[in-house]
């Protein structure tokens, strides 16, 4: 069976690796144009093609037009495309070019969480439980009749990056498994019930500052969606900074508004009021800064009961 595949985020790398392990024949790789990354803006390989390193051909089209282009002049003609975190939509008459037809792996349990954002959204929603869906694309976002699923738990202090390594390595399974029973002509077809349809669209600029008002509940579920990015951030001192890990503090200080620090310690960090309850800090970054634990910041900011968040 030839596949080509489609993959541009470190999400898809399971799936690639597993199936470069399988008998089946990659012919070809098509990720998304090089990009500026980092602090140094400088440009970088999507890391689909760092992975890669030569030892498949990659192609970068940058435009729905340009894959369409890529795709009349291909050969050998794939008998499946696999797209696994690729980033774009794929044009109709390239949906349905191969025989055996354009399967995709989205991390939900599809009709839930359509969308760019599926991991973080639901656990900044607080969902208990997500999982992995292997499906045929069409020409509606996420909306393909579903092959197979597979559900799994979202632990309790799990970060989005977390979940994301976690729901890729399964899906390499998931996927591997859907082919083969694809290449047997034993895969099932459920279509997707559009009234049981949610969406995860993408994280907004606005969402990623912490409204102390929220419940601490509330707060750290923002900052384990948005861990590793973009990161739920505050501001102290006039300065912002990001915050990637808190947990629920216990025998808390009463008195203070929301956004206020209720408490500070050099050697473990400080607590924040919110709407309801307070949040310890664990682990920071300001401005320009390497990550650092909250007692470090405590100790270089000046951390004090008090101090306005926010």
């Amino acid at each position: 069976m030839k596949i080509l595949f489609f993959g541009t985020a470190q999400f898809a790398l399971p799936t690639l690796k597993r199936l470069m392990e399988n008998e089946w024949e990659i012919t070809g790789v098509i990720t998304r144009p090089d990009q500026p990354r980092g602090r140094g803006r400088k440009v970088a390989a999507p890391p689909v093609k760092e992975f890669l390193a030569g030892s498949l051909p990659v192609y970068q089209p940058a435009t729905s037009r340009e894959i369409e282009e890529v795709i009349a002049a291909y050969r050998p003609a794939p008998d499946v495309i696999v797209v696994v975190a690729y980033g774009l939509l794929l044009p109709l008459p390239v949906l349905q070019l191969p025989p055996l037809g354009s399967i995709n792996l989205h991390p939900s349990l599809l009709p839930q969480y359509r969308g760019a954002a599926p991991i973080q959204r639901a656990i900044m929603n607080g969902e208990q439980r997500s999982g992995i869906t292997t499906m045929y694309l069409s020409a509606e976002m996420d909306a393909g009749d579903i092959i197979l699923q597979e559900e799994t738990e979202i632990p309790a202090h799990a970060a989005a990056g977390d979940m994301s390594s976690l729901l890729a390595e399964r899906g390499a399974v998931l996927m591997e498994k859907t082919l083969t029973m694809l290449q047997q002509g034993a895969a099932p077809r459920q279509p997707q019930d559009d009234k049981c349809a949610t969406y995860a669209p993408p994280l907004r600029r606005e969402e990623e500052a912490i409204d102390w008002r929220r419940s601490a509940d509330e707060i750290i579920r923002q900052i384990r969606g948005m861990n590793p990015k973009p990161g739920a951030y505050t501001v102290c001192k006039e300065r912002i900074f990001k915050i990637w890990r808190a947990g629920v503090a216990k025998g808390t200080s009463a008195g203070f508004l929301p956004g206020e620090v209720a408490e500070s310690n050099p050697k473990t960090g400080f607590s924040v009021q919110t709407g309801s309850g307070q949040i310890v800090l664990q682990e920071v970054q300001p401005a320009g800064r390497a990550r650092m634990s909250a007692a470090e910041f405590v100790r270089g900011y000046r951390i004090l009961p008090g101090l306005r968040l926010g």
